[in-house]
């Protein structure tokens, strides 16, 4: 496409809203996932520590 000003670059001819919105969704998910998947990590190791602390004192 060719745009003449920076304005016309922005609308995006019309579909703005559509073209920055779905922009913004995607970098949000993009920022979002790994610290997503950092907790996740944290959460499941404290449950394995958690069930092995379990294992050790059922064995006493």
């Amino acid at each position: 496409m060719n745009w003449n000003s920076p304005a016309e670059f922005f609308a995006m001819g019309g579909y703005a809203l559509y073209v920055w919105g779905s922009f913004v969704v995607c970098a949000v998910i993009m920022v979002m996932e790994p610290m997503l998947a950092k907790m996740r990590q944290k959460t499941i190791l404290r449950a394995l520590h958690r069930e092995r602390l379990a294992q050790e004192l059922d064995k006493q």
